[in-house]
């Protein structure tokens, strides 16, 4: 009976220490920002599904921004890559009230409100991210150090659903950020990122943008 609680006590210590571990593991995972993808092929294959099903729109919609639908062959993106898609604390404003004077392409303004911070880690430093609203809209608009170079100058967006905001965490998908309409026709007017939402760090991740000629 002695030997038997002795294997038991071993069993169970045995047992603390891989879960210890196995949860030290992905705690760390967690604070360098990137949320692990269960089926990285599937995945993958998502994102790639949801970029044909927007080209397919660009082409044919007539809401579409491109003019010369006959001619376009597609966006450019970034291959899908889950290092950029990260976990990141809410901060939410006491004040709900809080409102932001966005500048838009052609000059004129408009009035959002400021919803939260979002702060993560990407590129092992941590940054942070105001989350804005107009309407039912929830959005990030940022710029990086790709901007004006492999991507849209005026900076891109990232939207985010209402429900992803209701706790202290949500996730953020860079694979998913896109460029606004006035990068494809200048007849539209879209927001220019605030200054505080310039990283310094490269997002190579969702559109990228060529400059017509």
């Amino acid at each position: 009976m002695k030997l038997n609680r002795i294997f038991l006590a071993a069993l169970l210590l045995a047992l603390g220490l891989f879960l210890y571990f196995t949860f030290s593991d992905q705690e760390t995972n967690s604070s360098n920002g990137s949320v692990p993808v269960a089926d990285t092929t599937a995945y993958n294959q998502e994102i790639r599904t949801e970029r044909i099903e927007k080209d397919e729109f660009m082409r044919t919609n007539a809401d579409s921004p491109i003019a010369d639908k006959p001619a376009f062959t597609g966006l450019l993106y970034y291959g899908p890559d889950p290092a950029y898609r990260v976990t990141a604390r809410l901060e939410p404003f006491a004040d709900k009230t809080q409102k932001l004077i966005v500048r838009m392409s052609d000059g004129t303004e408009e009035v959002y409100s400021k919803v939260a911070h979002a702060v993560f880690s990407l590129g092992g430093s941590t940054h942070r991210l105001l989350i804005v609203s107009i309407g039912d809209t929830y959005s990030i608009l940022f710029r990086d150090a790709t901007s004006n170079k492999e991507t849209y100058g005026g900076g891109r967006y990232l939207d985010l659903d209402a429900d992803q905001l209701t706790g202290s965490r949500t996730v953020l998908d860079f694979n998913t950020a896109y460029n606004p309409y006035c990068a494809y026709n200048p007849g539209y007017a879209c927001p220019i990122p605030p200054a505080e939402n310039v990283l310094d760090v490269s997002i190579k991740a969702g559109e990228r943008y060529v400059p017509h000629e």
